[in-house]
């Protein structure tokens, strides 16, 4: 039995969840989120609440439950409070700024990295710390993901990407004689 597919999902004020065919639809203040969902293992069934009941009793219909709650959870969340990733970047005469769609990027290579932000993400990039913002919990993560992936933090000077609380474990490096 999953224990996130088992709990009713409740609805947030100014919010609302419609189901087409197998289409998910969740609008809200912030925006609208929209996902299909395979309907041949799970029943979502929408009123006051959201609930999700299995239609068989295997390993891959108990796996998706648990699973599809959280993405409506993540979807009715999102619309009414926006996800948020910080970066903070380590190192000498490493730089980032967003200009226009993109975020450019000197992390020390022969020459600077662009990256394309997403349709429906916005980034912040102030002194060393970047801030990617979105209703798409999905879509913030990723686009964090690859940030981070650009440069990711080594483990002797610390130099890097790293999210916001993330510890960085140090190695002591080479012994003088």
């Amino acid at each position: 039995m999953s224990r996130l597919g088992k709990q009713i999902i409740a609805i947030p004020e100014k919010t609302t969840i419609t189901m087409d065919g197998n289409k998910v639809t969740v609008k809200g203040p912030l925006g609208e989120l929209s996902r299909v969902f395979r309907d041949s293992e799970i029943t979502i069934n929408i009123a006051d609440t959201v609930t999700l009941v299995p239609k068989r009793n295997d390993v891959f219909t108990r796996a998706l439950w648990g699973t599809y709650a959280s993405h409506i959870k993540n979807m009715l969340e999102g619309v009414n409070k926006p996800y948020e990733k910080k970066l903070i970047l380590e190192g000498v005469g490493f730089k980032s700024e967003v200009a226009g769609t993109s975020l450019n990027l000197a992390l020390g290579f022969s020459h600077g990295v662009k990256m394309p932000i997403p349709e429906g993400l916005a980034v912040k990039a102030e002194k060393n710390v970047i801030t990617i913002s979105g209703i798409d919990k999905e879509k913030v993560g990723q686009f964090a993901s690859q940030v981070r992936g650009m440069k990711k933090p080594e483990p002797y000077k610390g130099k890097g990407f790293r999210y916001e609380g993330e510890v960085i474990r140090r190695k002591q490096g080479k012994k003088s004689a």
